[in-house]
C-alpha cells in the first residue's frame, strides 16, 4: 500500500502549491533551465531545495551517501551515477555554478571513520566511502577527538569532491574557461548554519560574513 503521509503530501501539494504555480510547471514541462547544481547527501534531513528555498526548476540536485564526486573514470565496469549527473547538468544544461554540500552528523563519514561492522556482506557503504581516504590522511585533529575528527573529515570531504570535479575533462574545460563555478558549503543540522568555503583562504566561512 502507498504510504498514507506521501498521498496527503501530494494532495496538499496539488492543492496548495501546484495550483498557485501551475504557470511554472507548464513552463517546465516544456525546458529546464536551472543555472546552479547542487551535489548533496542522501540524508533526510539535509534537502537542498528546502535548505535553500528553491523554487521548481531552479536547481538541479544529485544526492548520494556523503556527498561525493568521485574522479573521473570513463572506463571501467562500475556504474557512474554522480558522474552522469554531473555530466548532464554541464554539457546538456550547461549550470553556471556546482555546489558541493556537505553537513553535520554524516552517517556515511561515520561509517568511515568508525570499526563499526558493514550492514550488509556486500559492503556497500563501506566501498562507497572508500573514496575519502585521501581526504582523512589530511585530518589533523587526533581521532581520539571524535567529534572533532568527524567535523574535520565531514569538511574535507567537501574539499576531494570539489578537486575531483577538475579531473572531469568538461569540468576543467568549462572552469578554465569562466563558465562554470565551483563552491564548497556545509550546512549544520541542528543549528541551521550555513558554512560556505572561501576560494581563497580554502576556510569555511559563515553566510553572510
Amino acid at each position: 500500500m502507498f504510504p498514507e503521509r506521501l498521498e496527503k503530501g501530494y494532495r496538499s501539494f496539488l492543492e496548495k502549491r501546484f495550483a498557485s504555480e501551475r504557470a511554472r510547471y507548464q513552463e517546465l514541462a516544456a525546458e529546464q533551465k536551472p543555472s546552479i547544481m547542487v551535489i548533496g547527501c542522501v540524508d533526510s534531513r539535509v534537502s537542498p531545495e528546502v535548505i535553500f528555498d528553491a523554487a521548481p526548476g531552479e536547481i538541479l540536485v544529485a544526492r548520494n551517501v556523503a556527498n561525493l564526486v568521485p574522479r573521473y573514470e570513463p572506463e571501467g565496469e562500475s556504474q557512474h551515477g554522480t558522474s552522469a549527473a554531473l555530466e548532464f547538468a554541464v554539457r546538456a544544461l550547461q549550470v553556471r555554478h556546482i555546489v558541493v554540500l556537505g553537513h553535520a552528523f554524516c552517517g556515511g563519514i561515520k561509517a568511515f571513520a568508525s570499526d563499526d561492522a558493514p550492514l550488509s556482506s556486500s559492503d556497500f557503504i563501506g566501498r562507497w566511502m572508500s573514496q575519502i581516504a585521501p581526504a582523512a590522511d589530511a585530518i589533523t585533529a587526533p581521532k581520539q577527538d571524535w567529534e572533532s575528527y568527524l567535523r574535520q573529515l565531514e569538511f574535507a570531504s567537501v574539499e576531494l569532491s570539489l578537486k575531483n570535479l577538475m579531473t572531469f575533462p568538461f569540468v576543467k574545460t568549462a572552469v578554465e574557461k569562466d563558465e562554470l563555478s565551483l563552491h564548497g558549503a556545509y550546512f549544520g543540522v541542528a543549528s541551521g548554519r550555513m558554512l560556505v568555503r572561501n576560494e581563497k583562504t580554502g576556510s569555511f566561512e559563515p553566510v553572510g560574513d
